[in-house]
C-alpha cells in the first residue's frame, strides 16, 4: 500500500502512515489524498488493524497543508480546481468517519489541511513543537477541510479571532480550544494573547468592517495589532470566513456542511486572491499582496453572498 509520498506498515495490530514529503513539510496532492483514502479503507476493513496511527516525515511537522502552488497552477491553467477539493474532503470525512481509533500525532507544523487529517480523528496528540493554525486568509482561501464548525464552538469568539487572522496556537491552547486531546512531554505556557478579554469584546456579531474597526480603537494593544495584520489579509476572504463561521455553526454534520465548503473553496481558489496571496508567500515571497479589494469596507454584502452561491 505504501508509495513515495504515503509509506504505511502494520506494526502489532496498528496501521502507521507517514506522510512522506518532508522537504515541503508534507504538503498534500492529490495522487497522495487519493492513496490516502485507500489506504484507509483497506485498514477500516482489515481485522489485523485495531487502530491507525498518523505521522510526518522530517522534523518540520505533520503536515504544512495542501500544495497550495500545485493548486495555483491548476486554477491559474483553467485545470479542474473542483476534483483537488473532493479528492481532499473525501480524506476528511473518512477521517471523520473511521471506525477504529486514528490518532493523529501533530508535531511542528500542523496547518490547513493538515488539520483537517488530524482534528477529526478520535485522538489528537500535541507536544512542545506543536503548531496549529488555518491561515488561509492569507492567500485569499477561508479556512476549509471542515474546520469553520470546530472554530465556531471556541468559546469567548477566540475561533473566529483564529480564522480571521490565521493565528497559530500552541500544545497548551489547543488543549484549551478542543483542537487536542493529548499532550506528549512538557508543554508551553499558553498565549496569553487568547486570554485576552478584548477578543470576544470585538469579535462579536457579523460584520467584519465593525470588527475591525473595534480592534482598532480599542485600548489594548494587541487588539489595535491585530487589526493592523488583519489589514493585511484578503478582504474578500476575511468578509467571506466570517459569513461562513456563523453558517457553521448551525451545522453539526460534516456531510451537511460539504456543498458549502466546497462551493467557497472553489469559488475563492479561482479568483484572483488565491493566485496573488499564493505568489507573494509563496512564489515571489515578496509578501507584498495587491488585493482584488483594498479593504475589507470595500467589499460588499453581494459579493460575499454570491460566494456561497451554489456552483
Amino acid at each position: 500500500m505504501s508509495s513515495g509520498e504515503l509509506l504505511v506498515e502494520r506494526v502489532d495490530g496498528v496501521g502507521r502512515i507517514r506522510l512522506n514529503r518532508p522537504r515541503q513539510i508534507n504538503a498534500l496532492t492529490v495522487p497522495m489524498m487519493r492513496t490516502l483514502l485507500r489506504v484507509l479503507e483497506e485498514l477500516a476493513a482489515d481485522d489485523r488493524v485495531g487502530s491507525v496511527e498518523l505521522t510526518g516525515a522530517g522534523e518540520r511537522g505533520l503536515c504544512a497543508g495542501a500544495d497550495v502552488r500545485a493548486l495555483r497552477e491548476r486554477a491559474l491553467g483553467g485545470g479542474d480546481v473542483r476534483e483537488f477539493f473532493e479528492a481532499e474532503y473525501a480524506v476528511d470525512l473518512a477521517v471523520a468517519a473511521f471506525p477504529k481509533p486514528y490518532r493523529a500525532v501533530m508535531t511542528g507544523i500542523t496547518m490547513g489541511g493538515g488539520l483537517g487529517l488530524s482534528a477529526h480523528g478520535s485522538q489528537r496528540v500535541v507536544d512542545a513543537s506543536s503548531r496549529l493554525a488555518m491561515p488561509e486568509t492569507q492567500i485569499g482561501l477561508f479556512p476549509d477541510v471542515f474546520m469553520t464548525p470546530l472554530l465556531a464552538r471556541m468559546p469567548g469568539e477566540v475561533g473566529t479571532h483564529l480564522a480571521l487572522t490565521g493565528a497559530s496556537v500552541n500544545a497548551t491552547d489547543a488543549l484549551r480550544l478542543g483542537l487536542a486531546d493529548e499532550a506528549s512531554g512538557p508543554l508551553p505556557e499558553p498565549d496569553p494573547v487568547l486570554a485576552g478579554g478584548w477578543i470576544a469584546e470585538c469579535y462579536a456579531g457579523d460584520d467584519a468592517s465593525a470588527i475591525l474597526q473595534r480592534l482598532e480603537s480599542h485600548p489594548d494593544p494587541s487588539a489595535r495589532e491585530t487589526a493592523a495584520e488583519l489589514r493585511r489579509r484578503s478582504p474578500i476572504s476575511v468578509a467571506v470566513t466570517l459569513e461562513a463561521l456563523r453558517r457553521a455553526a448551525a451545522i453539526t454534520s460534516l456531510p451537511d456542511l460539504l456543498p458549502q465548503e466546497l462551493t467557497l473553496a472553489v469559488r475563492l481558489s479561482t479568483g484572483p486572491d488565491f493566485a496573488e496571496g499564493v505568489r507573494a508567500q509563496l512564489v515571489d515571497r515578496d509578501r507584498d499582496p495587491h488585493w482584488s479589494h483594498a479593504r475589507v469596507e470595500d467589499v460588499s454584502r453581494a459579493e460575499v453572498l454570491a460566494c456561497f452561491d451554489p456552483l
